[in-house]
């Protein structure tokens, strides 16, 4: 049984030939996608040797050693071109994710879909992935344990429609430009806890006279005025 969290990314996998899951952990992706039937075969990787341990037992308790390779590997250092047909990164920053992409561009770019679930730094690697030529086809958003995660599916494209996809909007990178598009239930869920969390921070530096935040108070006063445009559109 996975979390909410790992289920949402499961999903985004679909069905396929090969998939990688980078920074597996516990392995629970893998033993899910093979044992249901998703997938034929998948490869666990981790950096460190604890996490890898784990995932080979789990594997062995599921009975799965034949389908399920768990390999020692920075990023996807250890994977070889079109070796994995979905390539999956989730629980990181996004920072460090820009960065495995990005030293494993050569690898990332022949997966047919990548499933990414970054933990921060959501409008850096946003940018980021439309930078390098990503389309986003899916994105979903789960609140679990007091947190909100948000996932999403990307196709490498080529250079032909990459030139006609344009710029995402500030708040597309922000937010999320298909969790926007279909009014996810989460994402406005998310947009109320933020506008409640920056009206309360507004407030307290407007009774702190001493303290000179007008750059931070005009900063909060754009980002709340954006916020409450989305919730508008969405009533």
């Amino acid at each position: 049984m996975l979390s909410q969290r790992l289920q949402a990314v499961a999903d985004l996998v679909g069905e396929t030939g090969v998939v990688a899951d980078v920074g597996t952990d516990h392995g629970y992706i893998p033993v899910f996608l093979v044992s249901t039937g998703k997938v034929k075969r998948a490869i666990a990787m981790d950096v460190n040797e604890g996490p890898l341990a784990r995932a080979k037992e789990h594997i062995r308790q599921s009975g799965l050693q034949a389908q399920i390779e768990a390999r020692l590997s920075d990023g996807l250092a250890a994977l070889q071109p079109k070796e994995a047909q979905a390539i999956v990164i989730a629980g990181m920053g996004g920072a460090l994710m820009a960065r495995i992409l990005a030293d494993g561009r050569k690898v990332a770019r022949t997966a047919k879909r990548l499933v990414l679930q970054p933990q921060s730094e959501l409008y850096f690697f946003r940018r980021f992935l439309l930078e390098e030529g990503y389309r986003i086809v899916e994105e979903d958003m789960v609140y679990e344990d007091g947190k909100f995660y948000s996932m999403m599916a990307v196709e490498t494209v080529s250079p032909g429609i990459q030139a006609n996809m344009g710029e995402m909007t500030d708040t597309e990178l922000a937010y999320g430009p298909l969790l926007l598009a279909g009014s996810h239930p989460v994402l406005k869920q998310y947009l109320l806890r933020q506008r409640e969390q920056k009206h309360k921070i507004l407030e307290n530096l407007r009774k702190n006279a001493r303290q000179d935040a007008s750059e931070r108070k005009m900063q909060l006063t754009k980002e709340l005025a954006e916020i409450e445009e989305i919730l508008e559109h969405d009533s």
